[in-house]
């Protein structure tokens, strides 16, 4: 048994953050003692105020913009970072200040993700930070606000879970787990964020999870965040008795969120603008973006508004007032966001995909289709066969185009409005009456802005004192490039086949896996190592080498440059290793090469953020 009193989930999102914790102490069986730290922040200059969420929004002030005592918090900060609050609200009207989307930033495979180039796109005069170092600030605030609210049990000697979107790669989870161990949290666990609303889920049914959920369902968690659409698909299975919940699936990696929702509403009201003889430039643009998210979040929040006004900096004096005010409407919102991102489609609808322009800006790599109903649709059929090996599961095979959940649970505070879970469910149960089958049910949750920090803590807390707990291990299976050994062909690369180095399900921290082979390893030059992904591929086995596939059935992941040291070996030799693999409790992906001929020497390849061996 732990010896931590508190079991802490942290969510580490991409436009909130919360805590909240268990007092493992106090907590027995399915009577769990919970609760959310109210979070000290600036809400204007000179005033602190406790609030259940943090935004997740870094304000870089100029040096002469706000007064010492303006920015003083409860504990010794840094007055050139201002999180939460008065960063979103001041960002709102300097916007080329406001760094914001850290944590999209954060998984971006190809840019530094340490290096400062945050806030994109602002002046060479002002300070920047890079993604990690947001990430930092954020996590850095919520240890103070605990610790301030705690001093005798600091955060850093604790239980915490930090969640994570499930289809993040090895290289974004080592990141996000290098900015905990930054603040000085030491036990420390990764969770997926569909899996942490679900133990939210089961946590707050008080133990009557067991008569909502039954042998063969299939549990669908969409969740739409800030920054993500994140799928899950969670099988209940049965174990001696006893039920259990098996992560069978997670969709991918798809950048598509309330950030576009607000980007849609910005460019509604700029088109209303426009007709009315405004030009806006790119920076009053992108104060109008965070103007209609605050407009979106009041009227989806009362029904009961038609309309609220939104104000723009203005960059002349000839505007009464300075700024530029106009109003969004309920009617424009609903149709906005319902028909642009809900569409009405059918089962086997696939995200729409447009030519690109050769040349493009550096940035997010967002979704080029903004309708989650089809991001949805094509899920389901790539998991159609998900269940195969799954007991209980099998007369829901036939005659099947999809995967047919059987309950859907919603998270993320974009489906805090009734209209767009109604929406979804609608859509799904269409889907499956067009196969006979039975409609889905939906799972109620808790306040879908804290569900992810709550099954955070829950979890800490079952996996420290007992309880039921989500199995699936790795939501992937991983593999490394080997180049073929074959004649050179002029023109044409050498062959490269994929080498399967973690199965789908692996346990994380369950110790190494070793493929069966024989392989060479060049030393003392620079080579490349290529890395690979499947959330389809479930009976590829630890050392199983694939010559050909499927071009959708790996995803090619961060390449990896580097110079391996020679050990006394010649620049270039070829040196016979074995393979071993490991995959940290936290989602890290370990590559070690041994020799064959014996030796103490090791390499190690590792999935982490700076793109270099370690």
């Amino acid at each position: 048994m732990s010896k931590a009193r508190y079991s802490i989930g942290i969510d580490l999102g991409t436009t909130h953050c919360a805590l909240s914790y268990i007092d493992s102490w106090e907590s027995e069986g399915d009577s769990i003692v919970e609760a959310i730290l109210p979070i000290p922040q600036l809400t204007a200059p000179g005033s602190v105020m406790e609030r259940a969420l943090l935004p997740s929004f870094l304000y870089l002030p100029h040096p002469d913009e706000f007064r010492p005592a303006d920015l003083t918090l409860p504990w010794p900060s840094d007055p050139g970072r201002i999180a939460g609050e008065l960063a979103r609200a001041q960002g709102s009207t300097t916007p080329i200040r406001l760094v914001s989307s850290a944590k999209s930033w954060l998984c971006h495979p190809d840019l530094d993700r340490r290096a400062a180039f945050l806030p994109d796109g602002a002046p060479p005069e002002v300070t920047k930070v890079s993604p990690f170092a947001a990430s930092v600030q954020y996590l850095a605030h919520l240890r103070e606000a605990w610790n301030a609210a705690h001093p005798a049990e600091p955060l850093e000697t604790q239980e915490v879970t930090v969640t994570v979107p499930a289809s993040f790669d090895p290289a974004a989870r080592e990141l996000t787990a290098e900015a905990a161990r930054a603040i000085g949290i030491g036990n420390l666990v990764l969770l997926e964020e569909p899996q942490a609303a679900l133990y939210s889920w089961v946590n707050d049914s008080h133990g009557e999870w067991r008569t909502q959920a039954r042998v063969g369902d299939i549990i669908l968690v969409v969740d739409v965040g800030g920054g993500t659409t994140d799928l899950s698909l969670i099988a209940v299975t049965e174990e001696q008795g006893a039920l259990e919940l098996t992560r069978i699936a997670v969709g991918d990696h798809i950048l598509l969120g309330g950030d576009n929702m607000d980007l849609a509403l910005a460019h509604l009201v700029r088109t209303k603008l426009k007709a009315d003889g405004v030009e806006l430039d790119r920076w009053q643009f992108q104060a109008l973006t965070y103007g209609c998210r605050q407009a979106k979040e009041t009227l989806l929040g009362d029904a009961q508004l038609s309309a609220v006004p939104v104000v723009v900096p203005s960059r002349g004096a000839r505007l009464i007032g300075g700024s530029i005010r106009t109003e969004l409407t309920q009617e424009e919102v609903t149709t906005t966001l319902v028909a642009g991102f809900f569409p009405e489609v059918a089962a086997d609808a696939r995200p729409l995909v447009r030519a690109r322009g050769a040349l493009t800006q550096v940035g997010l790599p967002y979704a080029q289709d903004p309708a989650v109903t089809r991001h949805l649709a094509a899920f389901l059929a790539r998991q159609a066969d998900a269940t195969n090996d799954l007991d209980g599961f099998a007369e829901q095979l036939a005659g099947r185009s999809f995967l047919h959940p059987t309950a859907i649970l919603f998270n993320g505070g974009v489906f805090k409005p009734p209209v767009l879970r109604d929406r979804v469910m609608r859509i799904i149960n269409a889907w499956l009456a067009a196969e006979q089958a039975p409609p889905a049910r939906l799972l109620d949750a808790r306040d879908l802005d804290l569900a992810v920090a709550r099954g955070g803590a829950f979890y800490a807390h079952v996996r420290n004192h007992g309880g039921v707990r989500i199995r699936g291990g790795t939501s992937n299976a991983y593999y490394v490039g080997i180049e073929a050994a074959l004649p050179a062909v002029p023109g044409l690369e050498p062959e490269i086949h994929a080498l399967c180095l973690v199965p789908f399900g692996l346990e994380e921290g369950s110790g190494p896996v070793s493929p069966p082979q024989e392989f060479g390893l060049v030393v003392g030059e620079l080579v490349r190592f290529r890395f690979f992904s499947s959330n389809v591929r479930r009976d590829d086995q630890v050392g199983e080498l694939l010559t050909d596939w499927p071009a959708d059935a790996l995803l090619e992941l961060e390449e990896i440059q580097t110079e391996l040291p020679p050990e006394g070996r010649k620049r270039g030799e070829v040196v016979p290793v074995r393979l071993q693999a490991l995959v940290s409790e936290v989602g890290t992906l370990e590559l070690t090469a041994i020799p064959i001929a014996g030796g103490a020497e090791r390499w190690r390849v590792a999935f982490n953020t700076r793109g270099a061996a370690t």
